[in-house]
């Protein structure tokens, strides 16, 4: 999708914004003295009052200087970033497939342009990959829309931040949406060392790489399949040279059966989204690079697969992990915590992260208690819970911050090792995150965030969210760096 702006309307068919009075602003008043009134007989003859959503057509006459007019709208006089991105999406959704390529958008605030034209992107996305038979019909035919501001190249620069993470929403979207026998550790990896020429700096290790660091608990993971776990390290380095680097940290499970804990068969085809916090990670890295942060940032991603092969992983075996303590596996379907406990481990070891975020879809529980609405966050430092909480709300990817503490804690004690890598029925997401607290240094801040109701949903969703992947996570993490680290 194409994004413009400019000062003057040329398009063929032009849209106006219509707020619930009904009022018709000035662009709209000229056309529809123009055209001996139809658009205010297309009001009147409509059950149209300018809520969000709504939207009428006016075929124009020849003699008009546009084809077709069409009134979108607008809502009440208050609107927020989410109800702005929302009549952006609603737009597209309207005139997606009206045979028309190009379109002006008219009568808007020109404060109100810039998120308008987000969700207008976020409602264009389209996951069209694997098929091959689309008729032209089942193709949109808009590419491209024009906002009418009095500034256009202020609200491009305005524009500029909210295209880069919406170009990291789309890449979050594209890699939890591939099918598996696509993306997969190996090919994965050559997909991140793709982001290179956008001026990320890229390195992938191999399994030889990970044993010499002894990450045996995310080697075990893989241990079952036939591809190669990797490593994946992006860096971002936009900030002063001696400022220490912000670490995302993304669990890459490219497939999870399950391993030896067989998963059920029925939806199990989902688990192809396992991987989908390394796609958040992969997403915010490319954000940062496109709007060439001030900030120095680096993301890890641990990618593996989990399958049931005669060498897999077994309940009851010891594992070793990087950091030196041992995990007794009671369930090899609990392994994504087994790749981040070594990433996160590898982070502070070759890095001094000013603070560690990881994102996963890590338990089940995180969805019977929070729906598909929220994230769940985990947190050991309150400033860094408050600023993860405010940059959900202000991007509409909200997370909900549940508690840590040493009673939860006690609930992964083994008989055989330092602990196990699951802590029972009860507290399952809070355990999980307990479990990755034992893996952070003293004074390091961190915090995870378990994204498995959000990575994906089925049923009724947002106009801007229109894919089965969500994408959830790259403006989320943006806006926290925007905020927290640079000026």
């Amino acid at each position: 999708m194409k994004i413009g702006f400019s000062e003057k309307s040329s398009s063929d068919v032009q849209v106006f914004l219509v707020a619930e009075n009904g009022t018709l602003k000035a662009a709209a008043q000229a056309l529809d003295t123009a055209s001996g009134g139809l658009l205010g007989e297309a009001l009147k003859a409509g059950a149209f009052s300018g809520k969000v959503g709504q939207s009428v057509s006016v075929v124009l006459p020849a003699s008009a200087s546009a084809r077709r007019a069409v009134l979108i709208g607008y809502g009440a006089a208050s609107r927020d970033a989410r109800t702005l991105e929302r009549i952006g999406g609603e737009l597209y959704k309207a005139l997606a497939n009206s045979g028309f390529s190009a379109l002006d958008l008219n009568d808007l605030d020109a404060a109100d342009a810039p998120r308008i034209a987000l969700g207008v992107m976020l409602a264009a996305y389209r996951f069209d990959t694997y098929h091959t038979q689309l008729k032209a019909d089942q193709k949109p035919s808009l590419t491209s829309v024009t906002l009418i501001v009095p500034d256009g190249e202020q609200a491009r620069q305005d524009f500029v931040p909210l295209e880069a993470a919406a170009a990291g929403t789309y890449l979050a979207r594209d890699l939890v949406n591939m099918a598996p026998n696509d993306l997969y550790p190996e090919s994965y990896a050559r997909r991140l060392e793709g982001l290179s020429e956008h001026g990320l700096e890229v390195e992938i290790l191999g399994e030889a790489a990970l044993a010499k660091l002894g990450m045996n608990a995310m080697l075990g993971v893989g241990q079952g399949s036939v591809r190669d776990s990797q490593l994946g390290i992006m860096k971002w380095m936009g900030g002063d040279p001696d400022q220490d680097p912000v670490v995302l940290v993304g669990k890459g499970v490219c497939f999870d059966t399950g391993g030896v804990s067989l998963k059920p068969g029925a939806g199990m085809e989902e688990m192809r989204g396992d991987m989908g916090g390394s796609a958040a990670v992969a997403g915010a890295m490319l954000a940062l690079a496109r709007r060439k942060a001030k900030v120095n940032v680096v993301g890890l991603v641990g990618l593996v697969e989990n399958m049931p092969d005669g060498n897999a992983i077994r309940p009851g075996d010891v594992l070793t992990s990087a950091s030196g303590q041992t995990i007794e596996v009671q369930n090899t379907d609990a392994e994504g915590r087994l790749v981040l406990c070594d990433v996160l481990w590898y982070a502070q070891e070759h890095f001094k992260p000013r603070a560690i975020v990881d994102l996963a879809t890590l338990t089940g529980a995180i969805v019977i208690g929070l729906g598909h609405h929220h994230a769940g966050l985990f947190c050991n430092d309150d400033g860094l819970a408050n600023a993860l909480t405010a940059a959900g709300l202000d991007e509409g990817e909200r997370v909900w911050r549940l508690p840590l503490g040493p009673e939860y804690d006690r609930l992964l004690k083994s008989k055989f090792a330092d602990m196990r890598n699951i802590g029972g029925r009860a507290a399952g997401s809070i355990t999980a995150a307990q479990f990755l607290q034992r893996f952070i240094r003293d004074g390091v801040k961190w915090a995870h965030i378990d994204i498995a109701g959000v990575a994906w949903v089925e049923g009724e969703k947002a106009v801007t969210d229109p894919s089965w992947a969500s994408g959830f996570g790259p403006r989320l993490l943006d806006r926290w760096i925007a905020d927290t680290y640079e000026d």
